[in-house]
């Protein structure tokens, strides 16, 4: 059984982790995606435990692939899942350099651990996540950016934050 990690904050899951995600679930038996709380990102909009919820639920559709929250080592994490494979989506030649860097140094944990790269669609490479924020956070209509079974999460999730 083939086994593959896709990785990120996720803060929110955009339409362009999706399809990577999907990308990857078609190609391999198995598609853990490890939800990163990473501190150290500024300003982010969703709790660990939101964004772990609104990939479960943007990913439900997709039988061989689960997610999960984890706050160590990615290489690790994939270790852990008997995970042979990386995928990671790419934009542009800045996302790429700095990919092939953390691959370098998810090879050197684990000799075993292999990083392919999946070139971002074209109607998903202009955005990111920090794109979506920006639309959420100015009440902009979000379709075009994250996946539809996030939508009303999205606006309960951040009508919480309003009022609590």
């Amino acid at each position: 059984m083939k086994t593959a990690v896709c990785s990120g904050t996720f803060d929110p899951i955009t339409l362009g982790h999706l399809d990577v995600i999907r990308r990857a679930a078609a190609c391999f038996d198995r598609v853990y995606v490890c939800v990163s709380p990473n501190a150290e990102k500024k300003c982010q909009m969703f709790t660990p435990e939101q964004k772990l919820r609104l990939v479960r639920t943007a990913v439900a559709d997709i039988p061989n692939v689960e997610a999960e929250l984890y706050n160590g080592l990615l290489a690790q994490f994939a270790v852990d899942h008997g995970a042979t494979v990386i995928v990671r989506g790419v934009r542009n030649a800045s996302d790429f350099d700095l990919e092939v860097q953390l691959a370098r140094i998810n090879q050197g944990i684990y000799s075993q651990l292999e990083t392919l790269f999946l070139p971002a669609a074209a109607e998903y490479q202009h955005f990111s996540s920090s794109m979506a924020r920006e639309m959420i956070r100015y009440g902009q209509p979000l379709e075009k950016y994250l996946p539809a079974a996030i939508l009303p999460l999205v606006r309960e999730m951040r009508k919480d934050e309003e009022h609590g």
